[in-house]
């Protein structure tokens, strides 16, 4: 029972990881996050993985940290074991995409921010309600949703726990695509494709690069980049001779 907390399933390259307590609008609590650690350590070191989506089963992505949880001081194997799974999600090596439906809020929503891409349904609800509950955020909220959104908007959204809809969550940045909840599905295949047709060396070079030239000054990302300090894709030579032909 408890391994299907969160699934894992693999398709030609795409990887999906499912939350899957859907009764509890996916939750999140120890259970789940010890068995999400595990698959995201897994798939880092993983070669024929080359994209991966993160679900949730049911009506809604994640409604959260368990607040029954928090009450009862539930932590996982170490103080911020939580904290440093959204980490590993936002360090994998492939691209990752949030797929969000439903209930997406506070500790739901950290965890999709540590994705690169986020896709909603026009029906999702998206925000941080860590104020709604006298908690303060510490998986990440106060340096990832500016991030995304600016510093302004970021403030709103948290002094307000204000609740988003996909269309609204679009327009301000926060999520990348809207669409109409009945091709969710679609739309996050369609993304995965375009992701899995690239070389997935560029991908993850790419990914390495962007990660690198945030904690570099401009100047020093620019001559970064052009040291080629992740080397070149290994189906480089094989991609550019098909090109020739």
């Amino acid at each position: 029972m408890r391994d299907s907390l969160v699934t894992r399933t693999d398709n030609n390259g795409l990887t999906t990881l499912t939350l899957n307590r859907p009764e509890k609008l996916n939750a999140l609590n120890r259970d789940m996050f010890e068995l999400l650690r595990q698959h995201v350590d897994d798939i880092a070191k993983d070669a024929s993985v080359n994209c991966v989506v993160l679900a949730g089963a049911g009506r809604s992505f994640c409604a959260g940290h368990d607040l029954a949880t928090v009450g009862g001081g539930e932590h996982g194997p170490g103080l911020h074991f939580e904290a440093e799974t959204i980490d590993a999600i936002e360090a994998l090596p492939q691209p990752t995409i949030a797929r969000l439906q439903g209930h997406c809020l506070t500790g739901g929503l950290e965890l999709a921010l540590g994705c690169d891409l986020l896709v909603a349904a026009e029906t999702a609800l998206i925000g941080d309600t860590h104020g709604q509950w006298g908690l303060v955020p510490i998986w990440g909220m106060s340096v990832r949703l500016p991030e995304r959104v600016g510093r302004s908007r970021a403030k709103e959204l948290m002094f307000t726990s204000r609740r988003l809809p996909g269309q609204e969550a679009l327009a301000i940045g926060l999520v990348d695509h809207c669409v109409p909840a009945e091709e969710l599905d679609e739309a996050i295949a369609s993304l995965a494709s375009e992701i899995l047709k690239n070389s997935d060396g560029t991908n993850r070079i790419d990914k390495a690069l962007l990660a690198a030239a945030t904690n570099m000054t401009r100047e020093e990302a620019l001559l970064h980049e052009r040291e080629r300090p992740f080397g070149v894709p290994g189906d480089m030579a094989e991609r550019m001779s098909r090109a020739k032909k």
